[in-house]
């Protein structure tokens, strides 16, 4: 294998040499440089959304399901209705996380290649004065659809609900403004279009609601509030933090500026995914959304009829140097290839090419 192998997937994902070198330094975690870090990763945070004084960054360590369960924990009330509008499997881990922690949940569901149906989303929410809030994938990464999501928050600040928007496989590519979009709080994680490690999740939230939910949380390790405090009160994490991930992410956030921030990285990802897309037709590799629906985070394709095997198409291609994913869904057998990470447009080039032997191979 002439080049190191890529990791085409929603994440964990290809980092540069960078933020791989950020890792090998050990840090104390109540020093003061650590100290000095965390809050520059706070304040990188809040600038990729554009955030400025009206929300709060407040990371912890985990994967992104745990930013998931630390605000279902922290921001949803004994008294409140969570709405989670869902065309994918992280709608419904939302909705299972809210479950499992006793809050009340309701659902909108649409198929798995339909974006949300705004029409629907207003119906409900004046059918419903219970509900409180609103939880939205933006990009959901069972498929990589792109949600509606400036026309979503729109819906559900004029419903006067808390809109919690899910941005793990979108936050530092796909826009989102928070100085323009009523956008109370948005969850994420390191890996993904951020080009960390995997181990930091984070919610930047609303100063004004997160400082309403003092004591709300059904959690000690996973409270956003006592967390934003602790780190008001002496800039410290209030358990072990995962130091060399925080400097990696760091390092990535750095790296973000760099290269020209959110848009331009849109834009490389964007460039890999129309090169994808289009070695994938010339293979007569089916799409499986609508062009107008797919962002260009991770695509999702139809498997070849039998006697296509997925097992034999996966260890063609990592031979060649290229890890892609296998289909999440629950209505059609498909694969996964994912566009972002340290990853450019002649990489993906590369991919197109081994895609066509990969394929004979795994018939």
């Amino acid at each position: 294998m002439t080049h190191p192998p890529l990791l085409l997937t929603p994440g964990p994902l290809t980092t540069d040499a960078a933020v791989r070198e950020a890792m090998m330094e050990d840090w104390g975690s109540r020093d003061p440089a650590f100290i000095a870090l965390t809050a520059e990763l706070r304040a990188r945070l809040l600038a990729v959304a554009n955030a400025g004084d009206s929300h709060v960054a407040v990371p912890i360590q985990g994967s992104g399901t745990y930013a998931l369960e630390a605000a279902a924990a922290t921001l949803l009330g004994p008294d409140d209705t969570l709405l989670v509008l869902i065309n994918g499997a992280y709608g419904e881990r939302m909705a299972t996380i809210a479950r499992r922690l006793g809050r009340r949940v309701t659902v909108l569901r649409w198929a798995e290649h339909q974006p949300v149906d705004l029409g629907k989303v207003r119906a409900r929410l004046a059918a419903d004065p219970a509900i409180t809030h609103v939880a939205a994938v933006h990009c959901e990464t069972t498929t990589g659809l792109l949600n509606p999501l400036p026309e979503i928050a729109a819906a559900v600040a004029e419903a006067g609900r808390v809109l919690i928007v899910d941005a793990m496989s979108s936050f530092g590519a796909l826009p989102l403004d928070a100085a323009t979009l009523p956008a109370p709080v948005v969850l994420a994680s390191s890996n993904k279009c951020l080009q960390g490690a995997p181990g930091i999740a984070f919610a930047l939230v609303e100063r004004a609601l997160l400082a309403g939910c003092e004591g709300r949380s059904t959690s000690t390790a996973l409270d956003l509030y006592a967390q934003w405090r602790g780190f008001e009160a002496n800039g410290q994490w209030r358990f072990t933090p995962p130091v060399q991930v925080a400097a990696a992410l760091v390092e990535a956030l750095r790296g973000l500026e760099a290269e020209g921030g959110p848009a331009a990285r849109l834009a490389r990802y964007q460039a890999n995914c129309d090169t994808l897309l289009a070695g994938a037709e010339a293979l007569q590799l089916r799409l499986y959304l609508a062009p107008t629906l797919q962002a260009p985070i991770i695509a999702t394709f139809h498997a070849p009829p039998a006697p296509f095997n997925f097992g034999r198409f996966y260890d063609a291609l990592v031979r060649r140097g290229f890890v892609i994913y296998p289909g999440k869904l629950t209505e059609a057998d498909t694969f996964r290839i994912g566009c972002i990470g340290a990853v450019m447009p002649g990489d993906m080039a590369r991919l197109v090419e081994a895609l066509g032997p990969a394929l004979a191979e795994a018939r």
